[in-house]
């Protein structure tokens, strides 16, 4: 402490660990997955990164890491925590108004908690813009909470959650535009392959751009 100094939480993970501290532990176990999918990947994006807190769960797997959200709060904040032994280059950026703007591809992208907010009708836009700086050979990996979830969730995150999906939807959303879609199921913090409306939340590994 006295040679480094603390880590101080960042903004959601602080109203966590205030209001819902066993809400971490899912969404570590969430970045965990993430991590170990992608570990050795050179060059990952992620979409959404909120205060990046969690990101350096996978930054630690990875070679290189970029991400990107659409409150300047968030990328501010962000900013001043990030750990300088392994940078995030943090970016504010919508991805419904276009590509990351990068001078190089992406051998890996993925979203947690971001995709269920996007209204239905720019969900194409945002895959699009998406997939616009993926390596034909990359990886996707989004995660969202399952439809199922939704009988369950509090009033401000159905307000929020406008986009939910359960497991068929969202695995035939995303193969329309990957040859390779692999579909995992979570309750808690526990990622499985089992029946998916019985899910809490839903993973999709993507790879093979059409």
């Amino acid at each position: 402490m006295q040679a480094e100094g603390l880590i101080p939480m960042g903004i959601t993970t602080s109203w966590m660990w205030k209001y819902d501290p066993k809400r971490l532990t899912f969404v570590f176990s969430r970045y965990k997955f993430v991590a170990k999918m992608l570990a050795g990947k050179k060059n990952v994006l992620e979409i959404g990164c909120a205060d990046a807190f969690a990101s350096q769960i996978v930054r630690h797997e990875v070679e290189a890491m970029t991400a990107v959200d659409f409150d300047p709060i968030f990328i501010e904040q962000a900013q001043a925590q990030i750990n300088p032994d392994l940078p995030i280059k943090l970016i504010h950026h919508n991805m419904l108004e276009g590509p990351v703007p990068t001078d190089s591809m992406f051998d890996a992208a993925y979203c947690c908690d971001v995709f269920e907010h996007i209204d239905p009708a720019s969900e194409r836009d945002f895959l699009k813009n998406t997939l616009a700086t993926l390596k034909s050979e990359g990886v996707l990996i989004m995660g969202i909470p399952s439809l199922q979830s939704q009988a369950y969730a509090s009033e401000h995150n159905k307000q929020q959650h406008v986009n939910c999906k359960d497991g068929d939807e969202f695995k035939a959303l995303m193969d329309e535009y990957f040859h390779n879609v692999f579909l995992f199921s979570m309750n808690d913090e526990v990622i499985h392959t089992g029946f998916s409306p019985m899910a809490h939340y839903l993973f999709v590994i993507c790879c093979g751009k059409k």
